[in-house]
């Protein structure tokens, strides 16, 4: 069924206002409720405080490196590819090439302290993406 409707004459930016609201929501609906608090290994985080931790070490992410360990870590041992990373974790209207999102990912491990040769918790998968351990 419709969720919504809009009248003519319409403004295009109404339409893509609307479409992002819906998908805003379809999203918030979507979210496991286990979701709140996150743990692997020693690696936790608590997301409606915006915090995450490496055991007691508290580590000081910026908003984009806290949504791409959140999505990250939502679903331990999936593949992700560059451009389903950037859709999921960061939004449909993140500007940006997918070779920043390695940036990102760096800045990201080198906060959680990973050895960039062999990282234990966020792993990239050469040629597809990135992906979060199961167990580090």
């Amino acid at each position: 069924g419709a969720d919504d409707y809009i009248t003519k004459p319409f403004n295009p930016r109404e339409v893509v206002a609307r479409v992002r609201a819906h998908l805003r929501r379809q999203n918030r609906i979507n979210e496991a409720p286990s979701a709140h608090n996150l743990h692997i290994g020693d690696l936790s985080m608590h997301v409606e405080r915006h915090e995450a931790r490496i055991g007691e070490q508290p580590l000081e992410l910026t908003p984009t490196e806290f949504n791409l360990l959140r999505t990250l870590m939502q679903q331990p041992g999936y593949v992700f590819t560059r451009s389903e990373l950037i859709e999921k974790a960061l939004g449909y209207g993140y500007e940006s090439i997918e070779r920043s999102l390695d940036t990102h990912i760096k800045n990201l491990r080198r906060k959680m302290g990973e050895d960039p040769k062999e990282p234990r918790y966020v792993q990239t998968v050469y040629g597809i993406g990135y992906r979060m351990a199961d167990e580090p």
